[in-house]
């Protein structure tokens, strides 16, 4: 009569269903997942702090579709997870975040790093439970991965306890469960679908806000269709780039400020009225403005303003009814139209603001000129993490994507420091291309240890660190007392992250000059493994000013 252990147990269950990576950092009581999962063909990655660690954890289910899963120790190995877990959650991403847990006989005694890890993670995820006999693990696998990909996607905790991991029993006492088959494709009433397009017959200033729903819903091949069928204009979010591309000429990414304001009709796909969208309020958009909204979620349907058409369910097979539906309308958006005129004569307006900043050759380089050879340098088909305040804003505006998925940044929740995992999480998802990371030289700091895991695996990401010695311009030199005469936003302007890089057997190339950037980024590219181009920017340079403050 054979046994299985619970360490070993895990490892199969999260192969089960269909999660062939792990994602942690080993210590008490987990080590032995670790290792099991690399006996039951689960690849493991042990990264240098739990916070990326789980930061690529939820990129990685994002990219592949299966929920993206990462170990960490007991107490406070879960609280640095938690970082992670709660992104997810704010993302729509699917991960599980196992927690290591002290002995079950032990609980409430003070044992070691004792903590009430299930009541913590619990405000911060869909579903999330104590596991409390080796036996019912596949049980609570299965119904982990089911709660993060089932519905709108999102993050999982399970609690190990050391005793649980260690435990053994009989493999026929095993609960058998099924692999979780992929989400089921709900769509909408074939009367809010003619109504949604009557809205949008009617309107003069229509406008399509695409969301990362779309790419989660693998529905950019639907919502091409439908953009080209019936002409309208288009804004995407910073995770639903890419979706469309952003060289298509509906898109209104250069207008974005006038497009919102003056639209009277807006699709929201797959998009939230969150800070993002400003909350769908005025003064960035029109006070009668008409809604239709397509969402995976009921509860997200009027959601800081009225709707006037919901479209609850999937977004391909939603997207799928529209189209067909239209083909049997002869209505399209008039390509001659005043508002398609005057999104244009805006975007003009804009790009001629910009350009001075895009022709400068003065060193240090601005954004605009740096970024100039970046989006020229970059593959077509990278995947692009971006992070940073500045970097990662104007980062987004001037580097194209063409590919859904394919653009992973600090997202819903703004977070800082998930720049390395991400670009570890693309770097393990799609091996086979590019990937780059844009990073301001504060958001670097964050997770820049992860260096060494690029170089320890072998996994040849590019970085690019837009250097301005601060969190925003810095300061040129530390002044004497630091204490009181430092700028709380300033660091070592110039400081040599790309040293770091070389010091873990990683490349790394120090620009002073916009004349050699792209000599750099070549350079890069052609080394084998990973590397980073750490480029010096002006400390005068910044975004143009805007109109409104950035959360109205």
């Amino acid at each position: 009569m054979s046994e299985v252990d619970g360490a070993t147990l895990i490892a199969r269950s999260l192969k089960q269903q269909g999660i062939d990576h792990l994602f942690g950092v080993v210590g008490f009581p987990v080590t032995p997942i670790a290792a099991a999962a690399q006996k039951e063909g689960v690849a493991y990655i042990g990264m240098r702090n739990e916070q990326t660690a789980s930061y690529a954890a939820q990129a990685y289910g994002y990219l592949t579709g299966r929920p993206g899963a990462v170990i960490t120790v007991t107490g406070p190995g879960v609280v640095h997870g938690l970082a992670g877990l709660a992104n997810a959650q704010q993302n729509c991403w699917p991960m599980i975040l196992i927690g290591g847990a002290s002995e079950t006989y032990r609980g409430g005694m003070g044992a070691f790093q004792e903590e009430r890890q299930v009541l913590i993670a619990t405000p911060f995820c869909k579903f999330a439970h104590g596991i409390e006999s080796v036996q019912r693990i596949p049980y609570y696998v299965e119904m982990a991965t089911r709660h993060a990909i089932y519905g709108r996607p999102g993050a999982c905790y399970l609690d190990m306890p050391d005793d649980i991991i260690t435990g053994k029993c009989e493999e026929e006492k095993v609960t058998e469960v099924q692999r979780v088959p992929e989400p089921p494709r709900s769509v909408a009433p074939a009367e809010n679908i003619e109504a949604a397009l009557n809205v949008l017959e009617q309107a003069e200033r229509p406008l399509v806000l695409i969301g990362k729903g779309m790419a989660w819903s693998h529905a950019e091949d639907e919502v091409r269709a439908f953009i080209e069928r019936t002409q309208l204009p288009f804004l995407r979010s910073p995770m639903g780039k890419g979706v469309m591309p952003d060289d298509h000429p509906l898109s209104v990414a250069a207008a974005r400020t006038l497009a919102l304001q003056q639209a009277d009709v807006v699709f929201l796909m797959g998009a939230r009225f969150n800070w993002i969208f400003h909350f769908g309020l005025p003064p960035r958009f029109a006070k009668e403005v008409r809604v239709i909204q397509l969402d995976i979620a009921p509860e997200e349907i009027g959601h800081n303003r009225p709707t006037e058409v919901a479209l609850v369910g999937d977004g391909k097979a939603i997207v799928s009814q529209l189209n067909k539906a239209l083909s049997v309308r002869q209505w399209f958006h008039p390509k001659d139209s005043a508002w398609r005129q005057t999104i244009a004569k805006k975007s003009a307006e804009n790009a001629a603001t910009i350009k001075p900043q895009i022709d400068d050759e003065t060193g240090p380089a601005n954004y605009f000129r740096a970024l100039r050879d970046v989006a020229a340098w970059m593959p077509r088909d990278a995947i692009l993490s971006a992070e940073g305040a500045g970097t990662m804003d104007i980062g987004l505006t001037q580097l194209p994507s063409f590919n859904a998925r394919s653009c992973l940044n600090a997202g819903t929740y703004g977070t800082m420091g998930v720049g390395l995992g991400h670009a570890i999480a693309a770097c393990v998802a799609h091996p086979n291309r590019p990937v780059v990371h844009l990073s301001g030289d504060s958001a670097i700091g964050f997770s820049g240890m992860e260096m060494e895991t690029l170089v320890r695996y072998n996994l040849p990401a590019k970085i690019v660190v837009l250097n301005n010695g601060g969190i925003g311009p810095g300061m040129p030199e530390i002044p004497e007392n630091p204490f009181f005469n430092l700028r709380p936003n300033a660091l070592i302007y110039g400081a040599r992250y790309d040293r770091v890089m070389e010091a873990f057997g990683g490349k790394g190339f120090f620009v002073e000059n916009p004349k050699d950037i792209r000599g750099a980024l070549d350079d890069a590219m052609e080394f084998p493994g990973p590397a980073l181009v750490n480029v010096v920017l002006s400390q005068g340079s910044a975004r143009k000013p805007q109109q409104f403050r950035w959360h109205q």
